[in-house]
């Protein structure tokens, strides 16, 4: 099953400047292993040492915030698309 993640610039490092991934899963934490497959380090980048996306990091399916669906537990199906998506603060 192909997932679409669209990977923010300053990550692009860790996936050798693809801006693109195909990855795979049935859940988010799924494909993030996927990604981890792919592009060894790149979880550490994602998660905390919980397993939990990043405090300042913020995962969407299809534009929809994880945190507001089932969190890593969110399900993937094919074609969906997920972003990667720093937070930005400031005043």
């Amino acid at each position: 099953m192909a997932v679409k993640v669209l990977i923010p610039t300053a990550l692009q490092k860790f996936t050798n400047n693809r801006a693109t991934y195909e990855g795979s899963g049935n859940s988010v934490a799924e494909l993030i292993e996927s990604l981890e497959q792919g592009f060894p380090g790149i979880k550490s980048r994602l998660c905390d040492e919980q397993g939990q996306p990043r405090r300042f990091l913020n995962l969407y399916v299809n534009s929809e915030d994880i945190r507001f669906l089932d969190g890593i537990d969110t399900p993937l199906k094919e074609g969906d698309e997920v972003s990667i998506v720093p937070a930005v603060a400031g005043g």
